[in-house]
């Protein structure tokens, strides 16, 4: 298997190859089709619900708007401290000089990305959703700050790549929205890649210094941190922006839901079998 180092060169090299120009990327139509999803149906926060079986296509076709609002908004939102990480390990000791080239390929790349959700966002619902802040910090011990970074990335890239290949292979949905989806998991399957291989290699170095006490108390908040990711997910600002009444009491509702929790076990299904692998994970988290 090659290293993160060798990795890195290989993907620098098919980053610049395919290096692209955001503001020529994409033809931007004057309003979206309101005839049309905008984010896939089984991708909907309510989907599988009884508030989603009870309401009209026309309403569900309007929440799908704010739900790709959402999903947008969470991808962006989410880059922004990834880029800030990324390049405060630009020329560091935590990163080889190979890695260090292809980061800085990352981090344009991600700036794209939010570029793109923000044209997208501004244009087309008014606004960008705020970032919901996730409350778990903790005193971190040896190493476990650049393994628990480097996890963050790949909770962000994983599930939202999850989305992206479902729907850039639907022609159902808007086709900027499918463009979008498949220009993200072209340069997402490049980040993907290198941080599945560097963050095996933290793993490798650092678990077996780490007491047992440690290790649990990692798994502990690593498990609480996906959950965390996942609830931004049911953002009741979302909901009463779609015209649906006690927004709080839906998210509630749809979190509880055996149906969502099905699909969010299915989406992390990649994501957590990794962390299980490497032995971040002790167990699975409930979804």
């Amino acid at each position: 298997m090659e290293s993160s180092d060798e990795l890195a060169v290989r993907l620098t090299n098919l980053s610049r190859e395919q290096f692209w120009n955001v503001y020529e990327e994409f033809e931007w139509p004057e309003a979206l089709d309101p005839e049309r999803y905008q984010m896939q149906a089984e991708l909907c926060s309510l989907y599988g619900t009884e508030l989603w079986e009870d309401m009209t296509e026309e309403q569900r076709k309007r929440l799908s708007l704010y739900e790709i609002g959402n999903f947008f908004s969470l991808t962006l939102q989410g880059e922004r401290p990834l880029v800030a990480g990324l390049s405060d390990r630009l020329y560091s000791k935590k990163v080889s000089s190979e890695a260090t080239e292809y980061l800085h390929h990352f981090i344009d790349e991600e700036n794209k990305h939010m570029i793109m959700f923000g044209i997208f966002l501004n244009k087309y619902l008014g606004k960008v959703y705020p970032e919901k802040k996730i409350s778990l910090g903790r005193e971190y011990g040896k190493g476990e700050e650049e393994v628990a970074f480097f996890c963050k990335v790949l909770v962000v890239e994983e599930l939202g790549d999850y989305y992206n290949v479902k729907m850039m292979l639907d022609d159902s949905i808007e086709p900027i929205v499918k463009r979008i989806n498949w220009v993200h998991h072209r340069d997402e399957s490049r980040h993907l890649g290198f941080g599945r291989r560097h963050l095996t290699e933290l793993a490798e170095h650092w678990l077996p210094q780490w007491s047992d006490e440690t290790k649990k108390g990692f798994s502990d908040w690593l498990g609480q941190y996906v959950r965390s990711s996942w609830a931004d997910f049911y953002n009741p600002t979302m909901y009463k922006d779609a015209g649906l009444e006690k927004p709080y009491d839906v998210r509630k509702m749809a979190l509880a839901h055996p149906a969502t929790a099905e699909h969010r076990a299915k989406a992390s299904k990649k994501l957590l079998n990794i962390f299980l692998r490497l032995g971040l994970l002790e167990a699975l988290p409930a979804m």
